[in-house]
């Protein structure tokens, strides 16, 4: 099976990544599962909605595929970015609560792993780095503000209650200080908000990656949790009114950085 990359191309030097909102199963990799991969509850429900239409002018890039196919935010060669703590991986075997998702003898081997890799995590990125290489091309820079949520409460994975915006910079290492300054300053000023900047989640593979300030790619990643725009449990419903609070939040952000230039 064979999917398209949506690209949706905008002048501006902002690019929004979205790795993990597809929900389309290929066919083998459907087969294999068990009603806890079938639920695909470790979706990031709905934040392609939420982002759309916040800023003109900016590029995004999706990939359909649901991350229990491939996780296009690990690193391709199956290297933990998180070594010592829990995770998933590349091919995910489990959920985020720690529970199998393949049917018993049915997990991806080496080889099925490979073939996915080639199928859908390496187009996704082929197309990042086409837009990013673009973006560059026209303004001297590009910006990639990778975009994810995740349930708030998840014991297999932390402790407690993550905070409402996780930012995510590598220790600053993906961006320059002012882009990590600008983003960390509008999260703040949201006083029903809680905010984090490189604590628990610091930035996925695709921020680290593509994170080359000396290069002039910037990035930044966006982990938000999921109770500020949606109820985080089947059936994993949109919540408008709630929605259109937390995009009032993420609308000046994604302006600030439309409008960043390198000093």
């Amino acid at each position: 099976m064979s999917v398209d990359i949506e690209i949706l191309r905008g002048d501006s030097p902002l690019i929004l990544g979205l790795p993990h909102t597809g929900t389309i199963l290929p066919d083998a990799v459907r087969t294999a599962l068990n009603d806890t991969g079938l639920a695909m509850a470790d979706t990031d429900w709905h934040i392609h909605d939420l982002y759309d239409g916040l800023v003109e002018g900016v590029t995004t890039v999706r990939t359909p595929v649901h991350r229990y196919a491939i996780d296009v935010n690990r690193d391709p060669t199956g290297a933990s970015l998180y070594p010592g703590q829990k995770t998933t991986g590349l091919c995910p075997l489990t959920d985020f609560d720690g529970h199998a998702i393949y049917q018993s003898g049915a997990e991806p081997d080496a080889d099925e792993v490979e073939r996915r890799r080639l199928a859908y995590h390496a187009p996704y990125h082929a197309a990042l780095k086409a837009e990013l290489t673009r973006l560059r091309a026209l303004h001297g820079f590009a910006l990639l503000f990778d975009c994810h949520s995740i349930r708030s409460r998840i014991p297999f994975l932390f402790d407690g209650t993550l905070p409402d915006f996780n930012i995510g910079t590598n220790e600053g290492a993906t961006c320059d200080t002012a882009i990590q300054s600008a983003v960390l300053a509008r999260c703040t000023a949201a006083k029903a908000y809680s905010t984090v900047l490189n604590g628990r989640f610091k930035g996925g593979w695709t921020t680290r990656h593509y994170g080359r300030p000396e290069q002039g790619w910037h990035a930044i990643q966006m982990e938000l949790a999921q109770s500020t725009y949606m109820i985080e449990s089947p059936p994993w419903s949109y919540l408008p009114d709630r929605a259109r609070t937390t995009r009032a939040i993420l609308k000046p952000i994604l302006t600030d950085l439309t409008q960043w230039r390198p000093a």
